[in-house]
Parts: C-alpha cells; sequence; structure tokens
C-alpha cells in the first residue's frame, strides 16, 4: 500500500518563508504530504481550534527556528503555542535550529534581551527532541532529508493509504448497494406536490423537533488525566448538525469518539486524549438514537463496524440547514429595516 504521511510544518518567524517553501517541496519529494497553516489566523478562536485539529491529525512535527520568536499569542509565541500542541498529542519532533555561527541579517535578529533569553529556552527545549543545526537553506535540504528518512524508518506512524487500495470486494458490494438506494430514495423526493414527499417532509421535521428537545451527557478524558471529567450536556440537534457532515464517509465509533471529544471540548488549555476522548457506550447511544430516527445506519460488526449517514439522513440535514439559512437571511433583512 502507498502509506502517505501528514508532516507539520511550524517556523518562528515569517522571514523563514523561503525556508519553509524549501522543506514543502522536500516533504512532497519524499511522497509526504507537507501541512502548513499560514492561511488561518491562530488568535481567532474558530481559526485556533482547526490549526490545533489539524495538528493533532498530523504524523510528525517540524518547528524551523532562527534568531527570532515571531508572532506572539499572549505570553508564547505561536511556534511555542504550536509545539506544546505537538508533544501533548505525542507527535515525534524534529527541530531544525540555526546555527549560533550561521550569517543573518541584524534586522532578522531579537534586539531585546527577554525576546533573546525565551527563544533560547524554547531551543533548549526543541534539542530535546531530533534535532539537526543548519547554516543556509541548502545545508538546511540537506540535513533535514537524512534526518526525516532516519526518523521516518526508526518512528513509522499511522499514515494515511488511499481508500481505493483499502477497498475489498464486500466494500465494493455495499457501496452499489448503498447508490442504488441513493438512486431510489431521490427519485422519490423529486415528486414534487405527491402525498409520499409531504409525509416524509413532515416526519423530517418531526425528527428536528425531536433532536432539538432531546439531550445527552458527554464526559471527557484528557492526557495526563486519571479520570473523565466536564460532563456537559448537549443537544441531539447540536450533535447532528456537527456530525452529519462527518458522516458522509463511513466513521468507526473510535473515530466519532475522537471527533467529538476534540469539536465539543470545553476546555482548550487541555488536551483531549486520542482514543475515546468521550465514553464508548455514550456515543453507541447516541449512534443508535439516530438510528432510531432513521438519520444513521451501521454496517459490519465487532470491530469492522462503521456508521454512516443514511440518505434520508442527509436529507434531514439538507432541510435543517436550509432552514438555518432561511433565518439568518430573514434576520438580515430585519437589521436592514
Amino acid at each position: 500500500m502507498d502509506k502517505k504521511y501528514f508532516i507539520y510544518i511550524s517556523s518562528t518567524d515569517t522571514n523563514l518563508k523561503n525556508e519553509k517553501i524549501e522543506l514543502c517541496r522536500l516533504i512532497t519529494e519524499l511522497g509526504a504530504i507537507p501541512i502548513c497553516m499560514d492561511g488561518f489566523d491562530i488568535s481567532e478562536e474558530e481559526d485556533r481550534r482547526i490549526i490545533r485539529k489539524s495538528l493533532e491529525s498530523c504524523d510528525y512535527f517540524i518547528n524551523i527556528t532562527a534568531f527570532k520568536r515571531g508572532e506572539m499569542i499572549g505570553s508564547s509565541s505561536v511556534s511555542e503555542l504550536e509545539y506544546s500542541w505537538a508533544i501533548k498529542s505525542r507527535i515525534p519532533v524534529f527541530a531544525l535550529i540555526i546555527s549560533d555561527t550561521a550569517r543573518w541579517k541584524d534586522s532578522k535578529k531579537e534586539k531585546e534581551e527577554p525576546a533573546k533569553m525565551a527563544l533560547e529556552d524554547f531551543k533548549a527545549k526543541l534539542r530535546q527532541n531530533s534535532n539537526i543545526s543548519w547554516n543556509n537553506i541548502g545545508d538546511l535540504k540537506s540535513k533535514t532529508l537524512a534526518l526525516i528518512s532516519r526518523e521516518m524508518f526508526l518512528k513509522p506512524r499511522q499514515g494515511w493509504v488511499p481508500s481505493d487500495e483499502m477497498m475489498n470486494s464486500s466494500v465494493a458490494n455495499e457501496m452499489s448497494r448503498l447508490i442504488r438506494e441513493n438512486e431510489t430514495l431521490k427519485s422519490r423526493l423529486r415528486m414534487e406536490g405527491t402525498d409520499i414527499v409531504k409525509r416524509i417532509r413532515s416526519q423530517m421535521r418531526q425528527a428536528l423537533r425531536v433532536m432539538s428537545a432531546n439531550r445527552v451527557s458527554l464526559s471527557f478524558y484528557y492526557t495526563q488525566s486519571e479520570n473523565w471529567e466536564n460532563t456537559k450536556s448537549f443537544r441531539y440537534i447540536k450533535i447532528f448538525r456537527l456530525l452529519a457532515p462527518e458522516l458522509i464517509s463511513s466513521k468507526t465509533i473510535g473515530e466519532i469518539s475522537h471527533f467529538l471529544g476534540n469539536i465539543l471540548n470545553p476546555d482548550l488549555d487541555r488536551v483531549v486524549r486520542k482514543d475515546f476522548p468521550t465514553p464508548s457506550n455514550t456515543i453507541k447511544k447516541i449512534m443508535t438514537d439516530l438510528a432510531l430516527l432513521k438519520m444513521a445506519r451501521y454496517t459490519g460488526n465487532g470491530e469492522n463496524e462503521v456508521w454512516e449517514l443514511t440518505e434520508y439522513g442527509k436529507e434531514t440535514f439538507s432541510v435543517f440547514r436550509l432552514r438555518q439559512m432561511n433565518r439568518n437571511m430573514q434576520k438580515l433583512r430585519a437589521e436592514k429595516t
């Protein structure tokens, strides 16, 4: 199988843009997938959630450090924050630290003594991981190539395999059956104005009301914790809204637990554990309830059990989203008048 690794690239300063570009090229040529989140604003809470989730799903973490701390978030730099996320998620770290003797413009160096000391403290943390010292881009590329190749061999990770290479005959047959089922239901839903469409839409509205009226409690298990914590109550409609796009493709109970644990985590300063950050029995209850409402279905059994959105669930989610957009449009019109 053609396994590919996701490698997150972090740098201490925008002055390292060229170095970052060259590393992206190098990683791509190695057959891995570089992840750079430069297009997101880490100072915004929603963007920070996305960046953190993307980083925690990577196989390796690379940090490039020169003579500046870079953008700050509170008392820490962005690189320090990203590094702490990688460490908490137990992602192997590759530290690429510039040599003290490298030729570098004074304008691209820290001038204040407190900033210099903080940067040196960060470099000391980085050196506790696999690291190299570099002088220029050429030196950086050659040493990084050797470091990544060695560490991938010594510390292989889960990685990602294209779905077509994972598919067996039973999965192909199931997909064929689902496609036929989808086309049948879609043809029925095209019959606008008929009694069956009115009945289906009425059932969908009722299902949405049921999900809005009922709640489920979720607890969270954090890394370096010894018990479940932060039990919170969530409406089923919120969980359905979050899960529906994810369940377009099949997910295991473990994957659903991981997704909900990260997206609903009420304490952003703490990292939920990787395996089942929310209770598996609660996740199974949620999925069973969604199945009773005909929103989800499962296939397989035991360790091979996976869940997915039914065609009925997709249409219900479509109705829900359309209602949300109509409300937003009406609100916008009211604000203009």
